[in-house]
């Protein structure tokens, strides 16, 4: 894979601005970048997160009832912590802060809960083509997805829905890598499309339905869509 950066974001989606902002400003630290519309009521606010972004999707609309997805927490690298600091989300969703380097983390862990651990390696593994530096651990860059249990994932088509949703792999060129990742047995998530002048993207998803943006930013990628 292709990766225009070395970091995978992740987006979740929440009803609760101000209180959202207020977290992962306030105790989880994370700088502020900018807010862009996505349409249909949504607004992105964007956060720095040790090369990666933290995209929190407020919905004013609000959200369909839907299943959680199978990402159960987030971990970020942080200097000078000597333990992991474990906190919660004004959903509910699970953040750690750890000390830089733990358990390999030198960016951020996306941590999952999955039904299959062999279909996942093999996903992640082969169809996306992250590195394995051990079992039930994938790095694309300096970030890892690490498999945290085995146990029930109910799939979900919807990923706009409460919760964390999705993660995002940005890459140089969208179409040739979502064609790549389908042809190596990836599910199709959403055809790629152009928003704008700023990104195409598309979605596919993993043995559990969770969904990855295949993201080709023109920001990242000298202006080229």
């Amino acid at each position: 894979m292709d990766l225009a950066k070395n970091h995978l974001d992740i987006g979740l989606f929440s009803t609760r601005r101000d209180e959202q902002l207020a977290f992962w400003q306030g105790p989880v630290g994370l700088p502020y970048d900018h807010m862009g519309k996505l349409g249909g009521g949504m607004q992105q606010h964007r956060h720095h997160m040790n090369g990666s972004i933290l995209k929190m999707n407020h919905s004013r609309a609000g959200l369909p009832d839907a299943p959680p997805s199978g990402i159960v927490e987030l971990l970020i690298a942080r200097e000078g912590l000597d333990a992991p600091r474990h906190l919660m989300d004004p959903d509910g969703n699970r953040v750690t802060l750890v000390p830089k380097g733990c358990e390999g983390v030198e960016g951020i862990g996306i941590v999952l809960r999955v039904a299959n651990r062999d279909a996942t390696d093999r996903f992640y593994r082969h169809a996306m083509q992250f590195d394995s530096p051990r079992k039930g651990v994938y790095r694309c860059g300096d970030s890892l997805v690490i498999v945290g249990e085995e146990g029930k994932v109910e799939r979900c088509t919807e990923w706009r829905a409460p919760g964390y949703r999705y993660m995002t792999v940005q890459i140089r060129d969208c179409v040739a890598e979502h064609a790549g990742i389908l042809a190596r047995g990836g599910e199709e998530g959403q055809p790629a499309k152009i928003l704008g002048d700023t990104v195409r993207f598309s979605f596919v998803r993993d043995p559990d339905g969770n969904h990855i943006e295949v993201s080709q930013r023109a920001s990242l990628t000298g202006g080229h869509l």
